[in-house]
């Protein structure tokens, strides 16, 4: 008888303010602009800094941009075709090596669980095929590191949109910075003078376990990130497995939680960059959707939890106390799951790609004293409409507001 169905936060510095926006069209924040026209500062307790010491940032281009008329409608639904599954139908055996990492100096698992380094693969350079292998490797250990990627991070913005094209339909954040006409890619940034993440005040910790803008019908699969510029040490980015997150629970606890959904909502988002902070610009109103708590992943057909701290706001059906207390208590395993964890280490010509259907993340804000850039770019390709584990729950595709 089937079951039945139940009906990046670091405490700034008081200097850290977001600046207002002038009233022009197109607008850079003043504290990013001085980066064009003055040298990066140098901590005095650093004086040997390897931070950049340019009186022109060499990545100016790509400093986060917020233009106050830039608006866009809402997201309408499309057909997303996974590669995972087309290098599937051709390495259908996991043991069996990938052709593209056949260059490949070094592969080494960053945990059992999750994670891959990789050195000696150029991606630049990947064919159509062997960027389907890569995305069918990231299906399967969820989060994959490129080392010595300077041919990939210096090609610019059209050779990154046309990376990411090939993973599915590029999303464009709601509030977010973006380099001045290509609002296609995402970018963090922080620095001594400035912070224009999504970063709250009012926590002990700078980690928020995450999976990206999950608020929407149908958010992102494999997911690329590279930093253009990194402090010295520290601003790693910590990565979670989902599928491990539920393999370590009870099966009838599971069983449990594949009957359940839970809402997913940008509107904290919005309502943050409303208020002024980190760019004062909301570009697309905020949405909220329904998501199984359990999902399937098209490609290796993996079970994995679906729910983060930051945008997974109740569980749809339950009275208030117990969806709280059922939520803080899948947060609290996600984060506390330092054996289901890997670290990414930022260095020169680092790229991070992962996939957002079976991962969580957060960054680690611990760089802040230092007064060091942070500064990197995000390429966001949406998947799917998450699919439930059991076929007997049901969804909407409308969104709740």
């Amino acid at each position: 008888m089937a079951p039945p169905v139940a009906t990046e936060t670091y405490t700034a510095p008081t200097q850290y303010t977001t600046l207002k926006l002038r009233g022009t069209p197109s607008e850079v924040p003043a504290a990013v602009l001085a980066a064009k026209v003055a040298p990066e500062p140098v901590p005095a307790a650093k004086p040997k800094s390897s931070q950049p010491e340019l009186a022109e940032y060499t990545y100016a281009r790509y400093l986060p941009a917020f233009n106050a008329n830039e608006h866009y409608p809402p997201l309408e639904p499309f057909t997303h075709s996974d590669p995972g599954l087309r290098a599937l139908a051709v390495s259908p055996n996991p043991e069996d090596p990938l052709p593209f990492l056949q260059s490949a100096e070094s592969v080494t698992e960053l945990t059992p669980e999750l994670g891959t380094e990789v050195r000696g693969v150029d991606l630049s350079k990947l064919t159509s095929d062997g960027r389907d292998q890569l995305a069918l490797l990231a299906a399967r250990r969820g989060v994959l590191v490129f080392r010595d990627q300077g041919n990939f991070i210096n090609a610019g913005g059209d050779a990154w949109l046309e990376w990411g094209k090939h993973f599915g339909r590029l999303h464009i954040h709601p509030t977010s910075g973006h380099p001045d006409g290509i609002p296609q890619i995402h970018l963090v940034y922080r620095d001594g003078q400035a912070t224009f993440n999504y970063e709250r005040s009012d926590r002990i910790s700078s980690l928020v376990w995450h999976s990206d803008v999950s608020y929407e019908l149908q958010p992102p699969g494999l997911t690329t990130l590279f930093l253009l510029s990194s402090p010295d040490t520290g601003g790693d980015t910590l990565y979670g497995s989902q599928v491990a997150a539920l393999r370590h629970l009870s099966p009838p606890f599971v069983s449990f939680l594949r009957t359940l959904k839970a809402v997913h909502s940008g509107v904290e988002q919005a309502n943050f960059s409303r208020s002024g902070k980190r760019g004062g610009v909301v570009r697309r109103e905020p949405v909220e959707h329904v998501h199984p708590v359990v999902r399937r992943h098209p490609v290796t057909g993996e079970e994995a939890l679906y729910v983060n701290s930051q945008f997974t706001t109740r569980i749809v059906g339950l009275k208030k106390e117990e969806s709280d207390n059922l939520l803080n208590f899948l947060f609290d395993h996600v984060s506390k799951g330092g054996d289901f964890q890997a670290r990414a280490k930022w260095a020169r010509n680092t790229v991070v790609l992962w996939d957002n259907r079976i991962c969580v993340h957060t960054p680690v804000v611990d760089f802040g004293p230092s007064g060091q850039r942070r500064h990197g770019c995000r390429i966001t390709p949406q998947a799917e409409r998450p699919a439930p584990a059991w076929d007997g729950l049901e969804l909407s595709d409308n969104s709740l507001i």
